[in-house]
């Protein structure tokens, strides 16, 4: 907890600029509600990999500025978080650039644009920061979710692109109703949107689960889109994160072969040889060994 007596806590802002998060392995984002102060009094506990304070959608207009206030306040009492800290600002024109402004100060790892449609409200969100804080995009459009993949190459500070699946369709104008784990259509939805992320060089978050009670649906969900090719997904509660976490972790299986697999084609290929059979698991070639290279470079970011 970052005080130990809420009712006791100082008025005044804090000494510290939050340390940048040492953690780079993104499974679970839990989202917070910055009007409760109980939220932001642990946001220096292990709490996910990722904590996302709503500024969106989360609060109504007459409070945003009370939310926004919040999160200064506790972030500059907080020299440290085992957490991503991040924020999830409004539209450039609705707040979200006098909101980026303030925070640009104030040490989150992480500003999340909400609403996306232009590459130009890119730009102008990431001219706004400084350059040790990263830019997430919500993903929550039709224009967006069309260009996702043009944007690579925009900035290395485009780092995840979170699908905000409930906006997005009611953006296409298809019905709630078809948010259905085996619908064709979603999961042709899901594929061209991690697809589009990998594309832009940006790591894809799955969807909110807005029933947090019903986890068994949740991991249905989880293991459906690990299997699509999502690393992530966003998180509602504590219950969710485990279940997240546990999902998309890295089994002791896929570490073991991707460690004789790059030894054995590393082996090989100092012979010039770089397809081969090998006893323990077939035939390996280029191609498997740059996909047991990945494996591993992501294995070394669960620190």
């Amino acid at each position: 907890m970052i005080f130990t007596d809420m009712d006791e806590r100082p008025r005044q802002t804090g000494p510290h600029r939050k340390a940048p998060c040492p953690r780079t392995r993104h499974r679970s984002n839990m989202m917070l509600n910055p009007l409760n102060l109980s939220h932001l009094n642990r946001i220096d506990e292990p709490l996910a990999d990722a904590v996302t304070l709503n500024l969106e959608d989360a609060v109504a207009p007459a409070r945003k500025r009370e939310a926004l206030e919040n999160i200064l306040h506790f972030l500059s009492w907080c020299p440290v978080s085992p957490n991503r800290i991040v924020v999830r600002v409004n539209p450039l024109d609705q707040g979200g650039a006098e909101e980026i402004q303030r925070l640009s100060r104030s040490g989150v790892d992480a500003v999340r644009l909400a609403k996306v449609r232009t590459r130009k409200e890119i730009e102008q969100a990431l001219a706004l920061l400084p350059r040790s804080i990263e830019l997430d995009l919500s993903i929550e459009t039709a224009e967006a979710f069309r260009d996702l993949a043009r944007w690579r190459g925009i900035d290395r500070r485009l780092r995840m692109a979170h699908l905000g699946i409930l906006d997005l369709l009611a953006d296409l104008n298809l019905p709630q109703h078809l948010l259905l784990p085996g619908n064709p259509m979603i999961d042709h939805l899901l594929s061209t949107f991690v697809i589009a992320a990998r594309t832009a060089g940006m790591v894809p978050v799955g969807f909110m689960f807005q029933d947090y009670r019903d986890t068994a649906t949740y991991r249905v969900w989880l293991e459906r889109m690990r299997r699509i090719g999502f690393d992530a997904a966003a998180c509602m509660g504590p219950r969710q994160v485990a279940i997240a976490d546990a999902v998309f972790d890295m089994d002791k299986y896929a570490i073991d072969r991707a460690r004789h697999i790059v030894e054995a084609f590393e082996k090989n290929s100092l012979k010039n040889i770089n397809g081969f059979m090998d006893d323990r698991y077939g035939f390996i070639d280029e191609p498997i060994y740059r996909d047991a290279l990945n494996i591993l470079k992501n294995m070394e970011k669960t620190i």
